[in-house]
């Protein structure tokens, strides 16, 4: 999968409104490539709070609110945990290998899992999703308590889990990851509930480019940006971007209009960015409001762009991932391992075999 993708399956789960999510991502990814072998990285509300990776082998803390709240106990229990599911990712690849029939070549296998919750009306949700090379490969169905194996090499899995282990992952992620979730919530309320606006800028590399109307260092995440000509909205030759992360928990997002030089002499045109920070912020294409930017420095914008998801590049590990995540504690099941709970948040379940 592009980037793009990645991001956008990122972006659809983070937290909008009045909710909140937690959620973990483990990628194993074979020897070959300069990558570690195995990270995890846990978001609250879709910013990064914790990282492990096979190199370091130690779970650290991302954020002063968690850093500030958990002692060496936790920190202690988080990395053998991580440990573990290092040692039984890349068991599980070798085996996914074989189901597969690949012999050689770099694979990945990822794991998403985590839960929301709604403050406004206490709904929860709760999800749990393993890929394997980009493609998905098993996933949890809430409703019916079972899991669902969209390829036939998931289903010794799926026959496997349904039951007990199914009914396990159910718990967890409706009830302990809530508790977890609110916990966090409650560790980082400021950061978390702070509001910043966007900044927004119109950039463009040359007059026949396309306006480029971008907003960035805002927070929370959910932001509209519209483009206007005379008053009426813009749909035609309007490319909206996904929203992106910054390196320092805030978010940006860019959104394109094709649009001539005659058109902008003749008519008003205006980017809308709406965000929960405050009222509308209207920008008016003018002369002197858009800045010229060569290729070169869209270039070191888009670089930007990807030394922030270095973080997040690193939650989803290499850029071949599935659909959801969250969790707490790597509470949620590995692939591998003996099905059960030793009582820190960790989940283990059935090997893939």
């Amino acid at each position: 999968m592009k980037a793009a993708a990645l991001l956008f399956i990122i972006s659809v789960h983070l937290v909008s409104g009045g909710s909140h999510s937690l959620q973990y991502f483990y990628t194993g990814v074979t020897r070959g490539i300069n990558f570690p072998e195995f990270t995890d990285v846990g978001l609250v509300d879709g910013q990064p709070f914790v990282y492990y990776d096979s190199n370091t082998r130690q779970m650290i803390p991302k954020v002063d609110w968690i850093k500030n709240n958990e002692g060496p106990d936790y920190w202690n229990s988080e990395t053998q945990n991580l440990q573990r599911e290092e040692a039984n990712f890349k068991v599980e690849i070798g085996t996914l290998m074989q189901r597969f029939n690949h012999s050689s070549g770099i694979h990945t296998f990822l794991q998403m899992f985590g839960c929301e919750w709604d403050v406004e009306t206490g709904a929860t949700d709760g999800y749990s999703q393993f890929g394997y090379d980009g493609a998905d490969f098993l996933s949890m169905d809430l409703r019916s308590t079972s899991w669902v194996a969209p390829v036939k090499e998931a289903l010794i899995t799926k026959q496997e889990w349904d039951g007990a282990a199914a009914e396990w992952e159910k718990n967890y992620l409706t009830q302990e990851c809530i508790d977890w979730l609110k916990k966090y919530v409650d560790y980082g309320m400021y950061s978390l509930e702070r509001k910043v606006p966007p900044q927004v800028s119109l950039l463009q590399t040359d007059p026949s480019s396309p306006v480029v109307c971008h907003a960035t260092g805002f927070y929370p995440d959910k932001v509209m940006i519209s483009w206007q000509k005379d008053g009426q909205d813009l749909h035609e030759d309007v490319d909206v971007g996904e929203t992106l992360p910054n390196h320092d928990g805030t978010f940006q997002k860019r959104s394109e209009l094709k649009v001539t030089p005659d058109e902008r002499k003749k008519n008003q045109i205006t980017c809308v960015v709406e965000h929960k920070s405050g009222d509308p912020i209207h920008m008016i294409l003018t002369e002197k409001k858009v800045r010229t930017i060569s290729p070169g420095n869209v270039l070191f914008i888009a670089g930007l762009v990807v030394a922030a998801l270095v973080l997040i590049a690193v939650v989803v590990g290499v850029v071949m991932v599935v659909k959801r995540g969250s969790g707490y504690k790597k509470a949620s099941p590995s692939v591998c391992s003996d099905t059960g709970s030793d009582g820190s948040g960790t989940s283990a379940e059935p090997l893939v075999t």
